[in-house]
């Protein structure tokens, strides 16, 4: 079965890092909350834990038994389309000690805006995700110049 087709929206494929191991399962129901709201559609989510020797271990969803509970509510057409390359790539990223959720998913939001765009022979030409503490620094910069003005 083809999960993904012509008038699909982008697909992003994220690797979200916990230092220390510290993954808690809080970021389930925020995902589920975006699955469900019809934002994003989950394609494929690993699991991939770098223990204090360096040494990597990943899992699907489907391998994790009692320890996936946490993601019941998450609707998607999880499956093995990161492959074991992939995997060790984005492990190439994290430090000892580490785990990692990487996911790609669907943005099921801009599905009809890219459908558009590529019926009119439109191309992305550049994009850039900014982070979070950028966004923040330079608003905070705007707000001081703001107070001094």
């Amino acid at each position: 079965m083809t999960i993904i087709d012509e008038t699909s929206g982008p697909v992003d494929c994220v690797l979200i890092r916990f230092p220390g191991n510290k993954f808690r399962g809080e970021i389930a129901p925020a995902l589920a909350d975006l699955v469900n709201d019809g934002t994003i559609h989950i394609i494929d989510l690993v699991f991939i834990l770098k223990d204090e020797n360096g040494d990597v271990t990943a899992a699907e969803l489907t391998d994790l038994g009692e320890d996936a509970a946490t993601f019941d509510d998450l609707d998607g057409d999880v499956g093995e389309l990161l492959s074991e390359e992939d995997i060790m790539d984005a492990a190439e990223e994290l430090e000892a000690n580490t785990s990692a959720l990487l996911i790609v998913f669907e943005n099921s939001w801009a599905a009809r805006l890219a459908t558009a765009m590529r019926n009119a022979d439109g191309e992305v030409v550049a994009f850039e995700r900014i982070p979070h503490d950028v966004v923040m620094a330079v608003v905070g910069a705007a707000d001081e110049a703001a107070l001094t003005a």
